[in-house]
């Protein structure tokens, strides 16, 4: 890991940001995310009552891929359309899946989610790490294939070898990166891990 170049990029992007991401040039870029919109859309969505009724588990999931400005508008309708042709055995496990993955066994939770998306050739980083993005935005962490990369060469993360097959292994893995490197930034530039994950992105365009 090296430090050096986290820190390097932390002074260069408040430089250039002064107060990170309240800096108005960087609120009004934010916009388009409405991340505190999403974020109370999705608790509403997924509240653990929710999970009694697995159709609008399924149906909720849909609604949050669709409206999320992080998914790839390729792979919004292909999510869609594969999910509303799952069998009502799919739909409950994808369901539980996600049960799981919020309220409980997380890595089970992950694998049941994973198993259905495999069968339509959706396992895709994005789709695996959407909902949880959204359901706890300080924690867990949003999986974008390129900015993923570049984060890991970076940063030198030596430990951590991206594939493009989601697994629980490797998420669990980066989670943990982001949640301590974010640690050693300004507050202002980690509200959320997908801001910070954010600011990693540009920074490391500068270099």
């Amino acid at each position: 890991m090296n430090f050096n170049k986290l820190k390097q990029a932390e002074e260069a992007f408040l430089n250039r940001y002064p107060g990170g991401f309240d800096n108005p040039e960087m609120v009004e870029i934010g916009k388009k995310h409405k991340m505190d919109k999403m974020i109370g859309f999705t608790h509403a969505c997924f509240e653990k009552n929710n999970f009694n009724q697995p159709d609008l588990i399924v149906d909720n999931m849909i609604k949050v891929v669709s409206r999320s400005s992080m998914v790839s508008v390729f792979e919004k309708p292909k999510f869609r359309d594969y999910v509303i042709s799952l069998s009502p055995p799919s739909k409950l496990l994808l369901s539980q899946g996600l049960d799981f993955l919020l309220y409980g066994n997380e890595q089970q939770g992950f694998e049941m989610i994973l198993d259905v998306l495999k069968n339509g050739k959706l396992a895709k980083w994005s789709l695996m790490t959407i909902c949880q993005t959204y359901f706890r935005p300080d924690f867990d962490v949003f999986i974008k294939p390129t900015t993923t990369k570049w984060v890991i060469e970076f940063l030198e993360i030596d430990h951590l070898k991206y594939k493009p097959t989601p697994t629980w292994s490797f998420y669990e893995q980066y989670r943990s990166l982001i949640n301590e490197i974010k640690s050693e930034v300004d507050p202002s530039l980690s509200r959320y891990n997908a801001a910070f994950s954010g600011f990693l992105m540009l920074s490391m365009k500068d270099y």
